[in-house]
C-alpha cells in the first residue's frame, strides 16, 4: 500500500502539535486528517475510516481514553490501529490506553523523524500478519475464532474483540496447554520493531479474562500464559 493511500487521522487539542504533527506526516505521502477533541475523533473515523488513528489521551470534551473505547466498538473500525500521545512518565495513561484497545503509544515530546519512523512501524502492521497456524478457524467448546472474518463466537453470541486482543486470543488457543512465552507472545503480536512494556500482555489477558472468563487462561509465574480449552 503506498504512503497516499494510508488515511491517517490525528486528534489533538492543541494546535500547535496537530500542525507540526500533520505537516511531517503529510511531507512523507501520508492522507492525514484532524480533530481537536474525541467527540470529532469518533465522527470522523466513522465517516473516513482511517487506517490509523493518533489520538492525545487529555482533551476537552471528550479524552481520548473515552474515544478509543467508543471506536473499538464500531464493526468497520475494528482494524484500524489506534496509538496514543502521552507525556512522559504517564505510565497509567499508557496502560489506560491499552485497556480502552490502544494498539501503542507514543511518547511527548518526541522528534519528527523519529515519529515518521514509529509510524511506520505501526503501519507495517497493516500488511504483515503475526505468524499463526495455517488454519483460519478454531473451534473449540463454547468459543468459535474466525481468523479470516476476524470474527468471535463465545457461547453463540458474537462478541467484537480490538486488534491486538483477537491476535493474542488467536495465537494462544491455536495450541491450548502450550506455554508461550511472554518474550515470543511481544515478539509474535506486536513485533521487535515496537517497544511496549511486558505489562501490556497482562493489561490484555485482563481483558480477555474479562470477556471470556478466568478459567481459559492460565498465568505460568516468571514464564507466560497458555490457553486452556476447559
Amino acid at each position: 500500500m503506498s504512503n497516499s493511500n494510508v488515511k491517517i487521522l490525528l486528534v489533538d487539542d492543541e494546535p500547535d502539535i496537530l500542525e507540526i504533527i500533520s505537516y511531517n506526516l503529510s511531507a512523507q505521502g501520508y492522507n492525514v486528517s484532524t480533530a481537536n477533541n474525541g467527540l470529532q475523533a469518533i465522527k470522523k473515523a466513522k465517516k473516513e475510516q482511517p487506517h490509523l488513528i493518533i489520538l492525545d489521551v487529555m482533551m476537552p470534551e471528550m479524552d481520548g481514553i473515552e474515544a478509543c473505547e467508543h471506536i473499538r466498538k464500531i464493526p468497520e473500525l475494528q482494524h484500524t490501529l489506534i496509538t496514543f500521545l502521552t507525556a512522559r512518565g504517564e505510565d497509567y495513561s499508557q496502560v489506560a490506553g491499552f485497556e480502552a484497545g490502544a494498539d501503542d503509544y507514543i511518547t511527548k515530546p518526541i522528534k519528527p523523524k523519529v515519529l515518521v519512523s514509529k509510524i511506520k512501524s505501526l503501519l507495517r502492521r497493516l500488511n504483515t500478519a503475526p505468524e499463526s497456524p495455517s488454519k483460519d478457524l478454531i473451534e473449540l467448546e463454547n468459543l468459535i475464532i474466525d481468523r479470516e472474518a476476524y470474527k468471535i463466537v463465545f457461547e453463540g453470541a458474537d462478541i467484537i474483540l480490538p486488534r491486538k486482543e483477537f491476535e493474542l486470543l488467536y495465537l494462544l488457543a491455536s495450541k491450548p496447554g502450550k506455554v508461550f512465552k511472554r518474550e515470543d507472545i511481544l515478539d509474535k503480536i506486536w513485533g521487535n520493531e515496537v517497544v511496549v512494556g511486558g505489562r501490556t500482555i497482562d493489561v490484555h489477558i485482563r481483558k480477555l479474562r474479562e470477556k471470556l472468563g478466568d478459567k481459559r487462561f492460565k498465568t505460568i509465574k516468571g514464564v507466560g500464559y497458555k490457553f486452556q480449552n476447559k
